[in-house]
């Protein structure tokens, strides 16, 4: 095993930033007030969606648009294991539950759908999104005769710390996979899916335990922050409004990088909500045009941005060197 790479500067610089953001953010609830920790609980939110979508359709190129499917059902795991009347189980308990409901609907699904492409892949996830969506509200206006679910309370403290955890979580998953096989097999798939599997690679296998790894995030996500919400109903649970942030998000941060989604997502996210008490009626527009000219301008997001201004910095440094040489000969 080479041991170099881990004692190089860059390794050094970045597990050193690394470490110092993780140190920021588990001290954050100690000098924050409240409402400044609930900020960070919903950046943190979108975070974990954005990089756990990253994990699947960052690679494969497949478009799916069934965050809010995922994130849902992690909800309702949560509101029927977590009600006001009492608590059925513990609350990590409930969130892993959330996590492999979420797991094993994307297992099944993705064993049915994974073999459509294009549009009509990203076309049945936004419509699986909205069955879900509307099995709910059938479910819960004809079968129990009331609408929304009430849950036992948490703290915004609590939930920034469960929601930090899955976060790690999230990260130190896609990064692993990103350097497996695994990884490269759907980066492989993501170039060209035919050649992969001409190959021997089992492309269909592969997507669909990638698309459940991500949605089991997601589905964590929704089951830890419902008991936060007290209060959830179809309408919040199953918010297509998820489907579409994490793709934002993603595309502006760019997708080349780790930490490309995480800064997409941070900035976003709380642009998402300045604008949205600002100007209510008007972010959604606001929105829209922002991912026109992202794709138009910055196709390859702000990650994209750094190769170029690495190489024009260092034709920079190249024509100063080249100058000062000059004026040595010049001297001499």
């Amino acid at each position: 095993m080479d041991i170099s790479k881990f004692t190089s500067k860059k390794f050094l610089l970045a597990a050193g930033l690394v470490l110092a953001i993780l140190i920021f953010l588990v001290t954050l609830p100690a000098y924050s007030s409240n409402s400044n920790v609930g900020i960070w609980v919903t950046i943190l939110m979108y975070i974990i969606l954005t990089v756990s979508w990253v994990m699947f359709s960052g690679s494969t190129g497949y478009m799916s648009l069934a965050v809010a499917a995922f994130f849902g059902l992690g909800m309702y795991t949560a509101a029927f294991l977590y009600p006001k009347s009492g608590p059925l189980l513990p609350l990590p308990a409930v969130i892993i539950i959330g996590g492999l409901v979420s797991f094993v609907f994307a297992l099944v699904t993705g064993l049915v759908t994974l073999r459509l492409k294009g549009m009509y892949f990203a076309i049945f996830t936004f419509g699986f999104s909205v069955l879900l969506y509307h099995l709910m509200v059938f479910y819960e206006l004809q079968i129990i005769g009331k609408r929304g679910q009430y849950l036992t309370p948490i703290t915004n403290q609590t939930a920034f710390y469960i929601v930090l955890i899955i976060l790690v979580l999230t990260l130190l998953t896609a990064y692993l996979i990103r350097r497996s096989r695994l990884g490269l097999a759907m980066q492989s798939i993501g170039e060209s899916e035919d050649a992969a599997a001409h190959m021997g690679v089992n492309t269909t296998m592969v997507k669909v335990i990638t698309f459940a790894i991500s949605a089991s995030f997601m589905g964590a996500t929704g089951a830890a922050l419902a008991p936060k919400w007290e209060y959830i109903d179809p309408t919040v649970a199953f918010n297509t409004f998820y489907s579409f942030m994490p793709v934002l998000m993603a595309v502006f941060g760019g997708m080349r990088e780790l930490y490309g989604p995480v800064i997409g997502a941070a900035i976003f996210a709380y642009t998402e909500r300045t604008l949205r008490l600002r100007f209510p009626y008007y972010y959604m527009l606001a929105f829209g045009i922002a991912l026109i000219l992202i794709i138009i301008y910055l196709p390859g997001g702000l990650t994209g941005l750094v190769p170029k201004l690495q190489g024009k910095l260092r034709g920079v440094i190249a024509k100063l060197r080249k100058g000062g040489q000059s004026e040595q000969h010049a001297n001499t």
